[in-house]
């Protein structure tokens, strides 16, 4: 009864993680939509490619934040016949999706940035100053909203604003520069520079999102460190066919085969079950299926690690 209860209130957690990535989320998506709009007509009227591409950027991220907002709506639903885990991968979907948006972004500001290096355009500075300081105090607002939450989607996305805030403290010292200097190559410059340091960001999250998808281990934890934990325990000679993954990041799941001395009454084989769970639940994982056999028994997955 004790673990029932605790797992009704490991669920409530994440339905109240997720619930508040919802809220947070939302309020970033109306934030960043409504700077976009501002930063469109503030880039046109300065004739700054810089700040074009990042509006650009800007519009990408608008799309991005509304999809995790829906998907993160999603993710909230039961299990059903058919998803017998639920939803919780939409979550990690959208992160994905989030991801591949950015990348297709800021390839395509480089290619209108390289011929602005050629024939660098004139800027108007001071309106480049002014939205500088805007679009800093608006994605750092969002920023410290996202930093608080536990979901890869939340992370993935305060990348995206985090980079905002450097790219546009990066406007605000160019636009000084160029205000005393006329050096306009400045301007598509950034828009390289911002790029290629998102497209590097992006592809490093895109390798921890991938290997979600594709079941690997969680970070942070060894094979071998938890199989040992379990062997120690008095009465079970042997472990095999553990396996561990994550659902969406958060959400750790695990199967594991363990052999029990002969002489172990089967009343006490609940006992050496809740020890392997305890064990299990050091490491954060939260769903865990043990199947049990007596040692010397013919198991077909006694070679799989």
């Amino acid at each position: 009864m004790l673990i029932f209860f605790q797992g009704m209130r490991n669920k409530e957690e994440m339905n109240r993680s997720t619930s508040e990535s919802i809220k947070n989320i939302r309020y970033v998506f109306f934030l960043n939509l409504f700077f976009t709009l501002i930063e469109i007509i503030g880039g046109i009227a300065t004739n700054s490619l810089a700040i074009v591409s990042d509006a650009i950027h800007d519009l990408g991220d608008s799309f991005s934040l509304g999809l995790a907002w829906y998907l993160e709506k999603i993710s909230l639903k039961p299990s059903t016949a058919r998803y017998t885990y639920g939803y919780k991968r939409y979550s990690l979907l959208a992160a994905l999706i989030n991801s591949l948006v950015l990348l297709a972004g800021s390839s395509y500001i480089i290619i209108i940035a390289v011929p602005r290096l050629i024939r660098p355009e004139s800027v108007h500075s001071k309106g480049m100053f002014f939205l500088a300081v805007l679009g800093i105090l608006v994605n750092g607002a969002a920023v410290i909203k996202l930093k608080k939450g536990k979901k890869i989607s939340e992370k993935v996305l305060m990348l995206h604003l985090l980079e905002d805030v450097l790219g546009w403290l990066s406007v605000l010292i160019i636009s000084v520069i160029i205000n005393y200097k006329q050096l306009y190559i400045l301007d598509p410059l950034l828009s390289i520079f911002i790029s290629l340091f998102i497209i590097f960001q992006v592809i490093r999250k895109l390798k921890s999102v991938f290997s979600i998808f594709l079941q690997s281990i969680p970070p942070n934890m060894e094979l071998d460190e938890i199989k040992g934990a379990v062997t120690s325990i008095k009465n079970i000679c042997d472990v095999h066919d553990v396996h561990i993954w994550t659902m969406d990041g958060n959400y750790h799941v695990s199967t594991i085969h363990i052999s029990v001395d002969n002489r172990v009454a089967n009343d006490e084989i609940d006992i050496l079950k809740q020890k392997v769970r305890d064990i299990f639940k050091k490491y954060d994982i939260e769903h865990l299926t043990i199947e049990v056999c007596r040692d010397g028994d013919t198991c077909e997955f006694k070679k799989v690690p």
